[in-house]
């Protein structure tokens, strides 16, 4: 299996949503009642976004979520790009599926370097 349909079978089901795949149309890769996701593959993630978000993480206390927010410059800030790594939105947020939620998913406690 290739591996970018390997990450988007991957963010399907740790989100509880189901994959799409190749429709010819431009559609979203994961798609749930209320997510729509894009997913993509690089060999390396930029070594600023990985060090900003290693940032957010080590200023993380208690059950504070790390996020990095991006911004252009001279562009609107409602337009900025939110970005957090997909444990954290599922430990958060749960997977889509309710039913198969402990319901303690807001008792996640972030530790310092933990990336």
């Amino acid at each position: 299996m290739k591996a970018w349909k390997a990450h988007e079978k991957a963010t399907a089901v740790a989100l509880g949503g189901r994959r799409v795949g190749l429709t010819g149309l431009a559609t979203a890769d994961v798609v749930s009642d209320h997510l729509s996701v894009e997913c993509k593959e690089r060999a390396e993630l930029p070594k600023w976004l990985r060090s900003a978000m290693t940032q957010a993480v080590k200023a993380c206390r208690g059950q504070q979520v790390p996020l990095v927010v991006l911004h252009e410059k001279g562009r609107r800030h409602d337009n900025d790009y939110v970005v957090m790594r997909r444990r954290d939105y599922v430990a958060w947020y749960g997977a889509i599926d309710s039913e198969a939620d402990s319901g303690d998913a807001n008792s996640v406690t972030y530790e310092p370097g933990d990336e």
